[in-house]
This record gives structure tokens, sequence and C-alpha cells, in this order.
């Protein structure tokens, strides 16, 4: 083991991890996330020579990941008015358990509501961070926390005394 290699940095590999984690909240789609953070990771190669930081990485990747919706004309509007009831789809049959119902939550949430969840939850980050990285107002960003959860909860509870998911996950959403 090389003494001179800090052990809190991390490796390259690390962080490409970490940004196809990113990624995937972005898209929550394998192959199109895998496409974001090697190209992301690619085009800073190229530019930089490496990647610095997972900042600059995620900076990349979402940048990236906008321009796509922009180029594919992606639009989504939610009404503020009257929230309707998500949709939660149905687990596929090779993905059972926990880790099926919590790729069935996730579904349900938009991009950026994806994102956010995964910024605080997974990489620790505050309102505040998430804001700077995303250039959206702190009150958005909790906004954004506070409307994706909800969603997890309603999407999460039971319908006519049966659980729509895993009780742990369900445990989970309910103390979010």
């Amino acid at each position: 083991m090389d003494a001179s290699r800090d052990i809190s940095t991390p490796t390259d590999a690390d962080r490409l991890q970490t940004g196809y984690r990113y990624a995937l909240a972005l898209t929550h789609h394998l192959e199109d996330a895998q496409d974001l953070v090697h190209e992301s990771w690619l085009n800073l190669s190229r530019r930089y020579g490496r990647v610095e930081s997972n900042a600059v990485l995620f900076t990349a990747v979402r940048n990236l990941f906008i321009d796509q919706c922009r180029r594919k004309k992606i639009v989504q509007f939610e009404s503020l008015d009257v929230p309707e009831a998500p949709d939660v789809p149905e687990l596929a049959e090779n993905q059972p358990g926990l880790q099926g119902d919590v790729d069935a939550l996730l579904a349900i949430l938009r991009p950026v509501e994806r994102e956010a969840i995964f910024l605080h939850y997974y990489e620790g980050r505050t309102a505040e961070e998430i804001g700077q990285l995303t250039s959206q107002p702190r009150g958005t960003v909790l906004s954004l926390l506070h409307r994706a959860i909800a969603k997890l909860r309603e999407a999460a509870v039971q319908v006519d005394g049966k659980t729509k998911c895993n009780q742990w996950l369900l445990l989970f959403v309910t103390f979010f």
C-alpha cells in the first residue's frame, strides 16, 4: 500500500461510482446514467486532464442531463392545485424485496426531486449546499425535499389493508 496516498482521498473509481449513483438519481435509468457519467468524465478529462472533485463531476453530469432533456424537449408540469395520488409502478419479478420497492417508489419522483433526495440523504449535503450545486435557492431545495418525501409517504401507505411496499421501507419513509 502506498503510504503517500491519503486514505480520505477518493480514487477515480470511487469518484466514477459516486457520479454514476448521482446520474442514476437524475435519470432513474441504468444505461442513461452510465452514458451521462461517462460522457461527463470524458469531457472533464479532455478539458482539465483529470476530475478534481465530486462537485465538479456532479455539475458536469447535471448540466449534460439538462442539455439532453432540452434536446428531447421533455417538459413536465405538475399542478400545485390538487395533488393526485402517485402511480407506483408494479415491481419487476427480478427485483423482489426492498431494492425493488425502493426503485418503484423513486420512479414516481420527478428527476429534480430524486436529485434532491439523493444529494441530501445519500451524499449528506445540506439544503444550502444542494442549492449552490444546482443553482437553486435554499427554499426551493427545501420545498423539493418536502414534496418528494410527501409523495414517498403517500405511495408507501396501506391501501385496502395491503401495504404497497416492504414493511421496513414503509417504516423508513414514515420517519423521513
